[in-house]
């Protein structure tokens, strides 16, 4: 495995998925790995699920791209993001990123710079279930904000 990305309904298991990137491999001294979890809707106590839609062939090659980048800017060795998609509840985990490197330093930013992207390019719709009906939910200007020390073009070899 390279860099690859999955969108997926099913759960996913971590260490499995850790697996499949190290399987085989000597040269990865550090894997970093993000997992997204569907969180206890605190801003609206009504909220029962939440949706999340895609845009098939799109979110992949969009996920990918991320991938890319992050390959381009930092020395890595393997990367994996995993989405889910359909209906999800509070606990439930919704992404993982999964960044390998000879060196930890460059898994951590590449790990964070894949997060930070997925949450602004990818084209994911999400829609929250109220006991009232339901809502799309909106762009949030954090996720925006968090791509500003980002930036820069440089390749950053760590």
């Amino acid at each position: 495995m390279s860099f690859n990305v999955i969108v997926q309904t099913e759960p996913f298991e971590i260490g499995s998925l850790q697996q499949q990137i190290v399987s085989g491999r000597t040269d990865i001294g550090a894997i970093v790995t993000f997992t997204g979890r569907v969180r206890d809707f605190s801003e609206r106590s009504d909220i029962t699920a939440m949706t999340l839609e895609h845009y098939p062939g799109m979110t992949e090659s969009s996920l990918q791209d991320v991938l890319e980048e992050a390959r381009l800017r930092w020395s890595l060795s393997a990367g994996l993001i995993v989405h889910r998609v359909g209906r999800l509840s509070p606990g439930d985990d919704i992404v993982a990123v999964l960044i390998a490197s000879a060196h930890r330093q460059a898994a951590f930013e590449a790990c964070a710079y894949s997060m930070d992207h997925l949450k602004t390019r990818a084209p994911f719709w999400k829609k929250e279930h109220t006991r009232n009906g339901d809502h799309w939910v909106r762009e949030r200007a954090s996720d925006n904000e968090a791509l500003q020390r980002w930036r820069s073009d440089e390749r950053v070899d760590r």
